[in-house]
């Protein structure tokens, strides 16, 4: 809608894991080093957390980019809530389609399933990545130990499978319960919010990436942007592309201090009457 009006060939913005927007900060890069270590060297488990709206998704995606293609299968894990038995099953199916069925597989079919899965992919010179997304939610403690379990499958390769748990940092006092699985995890990523200086790189790196030529948010709009958002990416997104729209639809050349208050005050912020 006001992409032409800014001189852009796409909205900056959008809260999705385009890969194209991936804002390389301190921290990110330094989770993706240390997941990638895990993976790449076969290690059997790996954390990242870190609070909502601080670009997980998208890490994972971009880092998904830059392994090699030995690294497969890669299953997404995206509501790990499932009863165990589903569990089995989906991973069973995942990594092994061919032999995907219409209804779900007994514990042990699902077993067996996937270590024949994990050992013909292991001996074809494969390693797979299966990532638990939400990993907060899972309060099922058989599920966490059938997960574990399935570390257990080796082959003369060593083991086949690597999990990443990806959720909040209410996940790691979970973690702490389970000992068994805890040691398992060769690294464990905290994402922090983005500073001040990073807030500012960010915006522009995303405006420069849709196209922008000149500059749209002036310093004290940056400034006011960090002190509103406190450096959350999914929060910055929004606050940033509600401003653009406002802007578009009020003709402003530039977008102020004032501006960004306004939108925060009278777009984001709810106040019950």
């Amino acid at each position: 809608m006001y992409e032409s009006y800014w001189g852009l060939r796409a909205k900056p913005f959008e809260n999705n894991s385009n890969e194209d927007f991936y804002y390389p900060s301190e921290t990110h890069q330094a989770a993706m080093l240390k997941l990638r270590y895990a993976i790449e060297n076969r290690r059997d488990g790996a954390v990242l957390t870190g609070a909502p709206g601080f670009g997980k998704s998208l890490l994972i995606r971009m880092m998904y980019r830059m392994l090699p293609e030995t690294i497969t299968p890669r299953v997404h894990l995206v509501f790990p809530q499932m009863p165990t038995n589903e569990l089995l099953t989906y991973l069973a199916h995942q990594l092994k389609p061919e032999q995907q069925t219409s209804q779900p597989l007994s514990t042990e079919a699902a077993v067996r399933q996937i270590e024949s899965a994990l050992l013909e992919n292991s001996e074809a010179g494969r390693h797979a990545v299966v990532t638990v997304d939400e990993a907060q939610l899972i309060t099922d403690v058989t599920a966490l130990d059938m997960l574990r379990l399935l570390l257990n499958f080796e082959s003369s390769h060593g083991n086949g499978l690597t999990l990443l748990f990806v959720g909040q940092p209410a996940f790691l006092p979970t973690l702490d319960r389970h000992p068994g699985l805890e040691e398992r995890l060769a690294v464990k990523c905290l994402l922090r919010p983005l500073d001040l200086d990073e807030t500012v790189s960010y915006v522009n790196y995303r405006l420069n990436e849709a196209g922008a030529d000149n500059p749209i948010f002036d310093e004290s709009a940056l400034n006011a942007i960090f002190g509103i958002t406190r450096g959350n990416a999914r929060k910055i997104n929004r606050l940033c592309d509600l401003a653009l729209l406002i802007g578009f639809a009020e003709e402003q050349k530039t977008i102020d201090e004032k501006a960004i208050e306004a939108v925060s005050e009278e777009l984001v912020a709810i106040h019950p009457e």
